[in-house]
């Protein structure tokens, strides 16, 4: 039952012969493949002169994010509560981790960047100008009214782009995200991340980064900040309010006590606004001065919910720059010629041995 049929069994002996029968065909093909080899090893010289180096800018910063604890700052915010004010807590933990990185690489940082502007040639332009030149699309777009006029003049604000603006930043974002942007956390455990650009412009590549990483910075800064500005902002606004209250109390008690100046101590009706006046002296006072503390509390909480992003490595030039060799296209041409055309020449063979 174990034992195989001889017919379908393929002996050492047969095996070796049929690998010498495709060697002798194969050797026999020897002009065609070397000639295959030759035409691949051009080809490949030809490409590595077209294609262009790609240079990568590289920065890495960490983030340092003074949240929780506070200890006895919690138990001094009573009349912060009262007022309907929340000291604590800015941005939580939106922007932490993964979150941060595909921050990065989210479509309202990535177009607020390309419409930076830079200096190139002594001249202001906005990033995704430079992006437009760099890669020949003025060239395309001479001959189609409209794109031919269309200019991306330096404005994070978005205020003049139209729907061809939209549908052309739209483009360069599906390009930089997919090929020339990379930003990754180097380890869960240590708060580093590290941002590449990678591009045909050695200047682009340099300009995108650190621009790039000044958006989100300020982005993420001011959003981890924003609950505790608003509410330092409101706390300084009833300060100022309370103070002013306090002035114009203590204006009216000098004005009552001059109206009631060498007044007969049996008229005690005429005393009752200075006496008013003083209780609003007082009244204000106490609740200034708990507003001042207040807002002295909220000026820490500020400072702390404020992230501090310190950057560890800028790129620098010369950036790094990759370049498809002269030698590598030689022998690659080469290497990929012949295998085509071998695969090619034994693939028609077993076609005209099964047709026949």
């Amino acid at each position: 039952m174990n034992e195989q049929s001889p017919k379908n069994e393929v002996s050492l002996k047969e095996l070796i012969e049929k690998i010498k029968e495709w060697y002798v065909y194969l050797l026999s093909q020897w002009k065609i493949i070397i000639l295959a080899g030759i035409v691949g090893a051009v080809l490949g010289l030809t490409y590595s002169f077209i294609k262009k180096p790609v240079y990568t800018a590289t920065l890495s910063f960490a983030l340092e994010d003074e949240k929780g604890g506070g200890g006895g700052l919690g138990s001094a915010l009573g009349l912060a509560s009262s007022l309907g004010l929340d000291l604590g807590g800015g941005g939580g933990s939106i922007f932490t981790g993964s979150n941060l990185t595909e921050l990065f690489k989210s479509r309202s940082m990535v177009e607020k960047t390309l419409m930076t502007p830079v200096t190139v040639n002594g001249k202001v332009i906005s990033l995704a100008e430079m992006y437009i030149q760099i890669n020949g699309w003025r060239n395309d777009w001479n001959d189609n009214p409209k794109y031919k006029d269309i200019q991306f003049i330096p404005d994070t604000k978005r205020k003049y782009l139209t729907r061809v603006h939209d549908s052309i930043l739209g483009v360069m974002y599906q390009n930089l995200s997919k090929e020339s942007l990379s930003v990754a956390q180097k380890d869960k455990k240590i708060a580093i991340i590290s941002m590449d650009v990678a591009s045909k412009s050695e200047l682009f590549s340099l300009y995108f980064c650190e621009a790039l990483a000044r958006q989100v910075g300020k982005f993420y800064v001011d959003t981890k900040s924003k609950k505790a500005r608003m509410n330092m902002t409101i706390l300084q606004k009833q300060t100022d309010s309370i103070r002013a209250e306090l002035n114009g109390a203590i204006t009216g008690v000098a004005v009552a006590n001059d109206n009631t100046f060498m007044l007969n101590p049996a008229l005690n009706v005429r005393r009752a606004p200075s006496a008013r006046r003083q209780v609003d002296v007082q009244a204000n006072t106490a609740i200034l001065t708990e507003l001042v503390k207040q807002a002295e509390l909220a000026k820490v909480t500020l400072r702390k919910e404020t992230p501090l992003i310190q950057v560890i490595d800028r790129p620098i030039l010369p950036l790094n720059k990759v370049k498809f060799g002269k030698i590598k296209g030689l022998f690659l041409g080469s290497f990929l010629g012949v295998f085509l055309i071998v695969l090619s020449l034994i693939a028609r063979r077993l076609f005209k041995s099964i047709m026949q």
